[in-house]
């Protein structure tokens, strides 16, 4: 369990975030130890998402983005920021030092490209990976997008990415696979014994 100070969660201007997914606020503990706190995104993490960003490597980027960027668009955190919490969904895990909270990975979803699919990507910071909290936040996203009825899932990953493939194979029941330039899109539904309910 959390300490005390972790697992308080600050709510900053409650009734701007009309509709905000409080339940799904909980504390993350990793295989090692580690500490962290789940929650929902919010339009006030578009400046932690900055930061995050110049945190990765550049390795980290190409396989979350496909491509190299020294810079995203600055619009693009504004609507990483900015979700519904229902069609489009993204989880954060933030450890809280002393000072202010950092985010270290998010998990997020929004509509597929096929009618019916929704995409999800996941994007951990490189000295919080290899520790469980790829695995953890998916299950987390899974969870929340079925309980908004949502069961199609899609994922684009760089063949490489043996990692992302691995979580993947161990949640998912995959339903087609398609390969190109580099690229295994999956389109999935949740493997029944998966999770950790």
């Amino acid at each position: 369990m959390l300490a005390a100070s972790v697992a308080t969660v600050d709510r900053p201007g409650e009734a701007a975030l009309a509709g905000y997914p409080w339940t799904l606020v909980r504390p993350l503990q990793l295989v090692d130890g580690a500490r962290l706190q789940l929650r929902p995104i919010r339009p006030d993490d578009e400046a932690r998402l900055v930061d995050l960003f110049h945190r990765l490597s550049p390795r980290t980027v190409y396989q979350r983005f496909f491509r190299a960027y020294d810079e995203l668009p600055a619009h693009w955190y504004r609507h990483l920021a900015t979700v519904d919490y229902r069609a489009r969904l993204a989880l954060v895990a933030e450890d809280q030092p002393i000072g202010a909270s950092r985010l270290r990975a998010v998990a997020r979803y929004e509509p597929g490209e096929a009618p019916g699919t929704t995409e999800i990507a996941v994007v951990v910071e490189d000295g919080w990976q290899h520790r469980g909290l790829g695995s953890l936040l998916l299950e987390a996203l899974l969870d929340a997008a079925e309980a908004r009825g949502l069961h199609r899932f899609t994922a684009d990953v760089l063949v490489d990415n043996r990692p992302m493939l691995r979580v993947l194979s161990r949640l998912a029941d995959i339903r087609h696979r398609e390969l190109g330039d580099g690229i295994v899109t999956l389109e999935f539904a949740r493997r029944a014994e998966a999770g950790y309910r």
